[in-house]
């Protein structure tokens, strides 16, 4: 080995090698480009949702169910002021009637079914196309229908009476009155509690049969209904099976004339016992 040679000097090259890639290496992640993160747009995030829940509650509301409230006696004492009831628009299939605003698409019905007898069912009046009535069906196409005294006769049958009793209760004009009320029996046998406050012109029909394709339907608070025996354009008169929009299944829930939305100390004023009551049309 030369003297003119430092023999520390291949150690001394590989140290400084070493030092230069320990260098390198920390100086690397400044020099690779950087790809910026994504930040989600949390309105857009938001708008998403909403629009998804939107047309989520659209189908079942057009398709499904649909959500109504009573705001007359017409239906009592089977439905309340207050009551807000779930009808199912699959029960008698689909039409123009039972989607949003009634649109003119003309006359028919997809995966229809037939109302049965003593059915609860929310129909746009013929005489008003933008109002929903609820009723209960009493004619079925090809029955012959009357009534005498307000008791209805079928097909020359006299439907049924039982339990009679005296109520009290009040006009839509909020006039005291005494109803006398009984069980109305259905040859089906569905039972339900009818209300009338004495002999008028509406407890009188002469017969006639109803026509196919229509039903006729009558509140179970017979003085205070304008149902099938009032035509058109004072009442629906008959019902066209076109109208019909669904079944009223279950009262979700009810409330009397206090509450207020807007007004939390009347949110007390609630009924809690008619909360997910059934209308299977057996209990009123």
């Amino acid at each position: 080995m030369s003297s003119h040679e430092d023999p520390s000097a291949p150690d001394a090259m590989v140290a400084g090698d070493a030092a230069e890639f320990d260098t390198a290496w920390t100086r690397a992640p400044e020099s690779v480009a950087r790809v910026p993160e994504r930040t989600p747009n949390r309105a857009l995030q938001t708008a998403r949702t909403l629009i998804w829940a939107l047309l989520i509650a659209l189908a079942v509301r057009s398709l499904l169910f649909q959500p109504f409230h009573i705001p007359t006696g017409s239906m009592k004492p089977t439905l309340l002021e207050g009551d807000y009831v779930i009808a199912s628009k699959f029960a008698y299939g689909f039409a123009p009637a039972s989607l949003p605003g009634n649109p003119p698409l003309g006359d028919w019905r997809v995966f229809g079914a037939a109302p049965a007898r003593g059915d609860i069912v929310v129909f746009r009046a013929p005489q008003e196309p933008h109002q929903a009535y609820i009723k209960r069906v009493i004619g079925l196409p090809g029955d012959r229908v009357a009534m005498m005294g307000g008791v209805i006769l079928l097909n020359d049958v006299e439907v049924p009476r039982g339990d009679r009793a005296e109520r009290a209760g009040e006009t839509a004009m909020g006039r005291h009155v005494a109803y006398e009320s009984w069980r109305e029996i259905l040859p089906e046998g569905i039972a339900y509690t009818v209300l009338d406050r004495g002999d008028s012109a509406l407890d009188h029909v002469a017969e006639f049969t109803v026509p196919e394709g229509h039903y006729f339907v009558l509140g179970d608070n017979r003085d205070e209904s304008r149902d099938s025996r009032v035509a058109q354009p004072e009442g629906p008169g008959l019902v066209p099976a076109s109208h019909l929009i669904g079944r009223a299944e279950i009262v979700l829930l009810s409330v009397d004339e206090q509450f207020q939305l807007f007004a939390p100390w009347t949110w007390w004023r609630v009924r809690p016992a008619r909360f997910a009551l059934g209308l299977d049309g057996s209990a009123a």
